[in-house]
């Protein structure tokens, strides 16, 4: 149990105790493996399938963007919805189908996409293999 304490300490999920020196690793910097933050659950904005997400730093104190890993099952989807900010997807394995306005366009591993807000925008898995991706934006205007 103690590990465990000390691992979120470390990993500044939890503030150092009262009294002790605050590392660089508690105030700048928080490291994250996928092996720790792996989720499996449905996809957003109901797209349907199955999804596995990685929400590395979901932890972060007012974090100035969200950076996460998302793979898409075969035939699962990230639904169409209007973005509220700019949003990046990049491909890292897989092919896809790209929905921006009502426009289709095919995708693979290797695109970078940059997507613009008041976009309706969504994102389906094609083919046999999953649909593998990084998704940047930034938090939620008035979150925490």
């Amino acid at each position: 149990m103690w590990r465990a304490g000390l691992i979120a300490v470390a990993c500044g999920l939890i503030p150092a105790p009262a009294g002790e020196v605050e590392s660089p690793w508690e105030r700048n910097a928080w490291v994250r493996s996928d092996a720790d933050t792996a989720v499996l659950e449905p996809p957003p904005h109901a797209g349907g399938g199955q999804s596995t997400a990685w929400r590395y730093f979901d932890q972060v104190p007012q974090p100035s963007m969200i950076f996460r890993k998302r793979l898409l099952h075969p035939g699962a989807a990230i639904g169409v919805h209007p973005l509220t900010h700019d949003e990046v997807y990049y491909l890292l394995e897989g092919n896809g189908q790209l929905h921006v306005d009502g426009a289709m366009r095919p995708v693979s591993a290797g695109t970078a996409i940059y997507l613009r807000k008041g976009a309706r925008v969504g994102l389906r898995q094609v083919g046999e293999d999953g649909l593998l991706l990084i998704i940047s934006y930034p938090p939620p205007a008035g979150s925490p």
